[in-house]
């Protein structure tokens, strides 16, 4: 529950691997079961279901996007670099989860705006630590913009 709002937190998983969302989002419901989770299979789903919600002024906005690299018909740097160059977009704080741990993708989420690399555990020990860390990290330590617009250089 955000403080601040006094709302359930709202996730999108970006996953293809049906097996691999549900453990995530079964993990993040033992973790902490005051966050709705929303499931995109591919990276095309998952950028219609961001803006869709962010142009619906009484839907709850997302928190947080968990993004798998590998996916089909939009990769998820295709995902990143959509909502990353969307002003009304960008401020949703993607988190890249992937099995890959190759520097070239590391740096290329990075230079794409990432706001964090993670690679995915190989074991339900290894999940259940990651998503504990991600859900303490993001939900009880981070403050979160209340909309996915950014002022980009305004004074106060």
């Amino acid at each position: 529950m955000n403080p601040r709002t006094g709302r359930k937190h709202k996730i999108l998983v970006v996953e293809d691997n049906p097996g691999d969302a549900r453990l995530l989002m079964e993990a993040f419901g033992e973790i902490n079961p005051d966050i709705e989770i929303q499931w995109a299979k591919d990276g095309d789903e998952a950028v219609k279901m961001l803006r869709a919600n962010e142009a619906n002024p009484s839907e709850r906005p997302i928190d947080l996007v968990l993004l798998d690299l590998k996916l089909p018909r939009m990769d998820g740097l295709d995902v990143l670099r959509d909502v990353k160059s969307n002003s009304r977009l960008r401020a949703v704080p993607i988190v890249v989860l992937s099995s890959s741990m190759s520097d070239r993708d590391v740096e290329t989420s990075y230079g794409l705006y990432a706001n964090s690399y993670v690679v995915k555990p190989s074991d339900l020990d290894g999940l259940l630590k990651m998503v504990s860390t991600i859900n303490e990290y993001w939900f009880g330590i981070v403050e979160l913009p209340t909309s996915g617009t950014l002022d980009m250089g305004g004074r106060r």
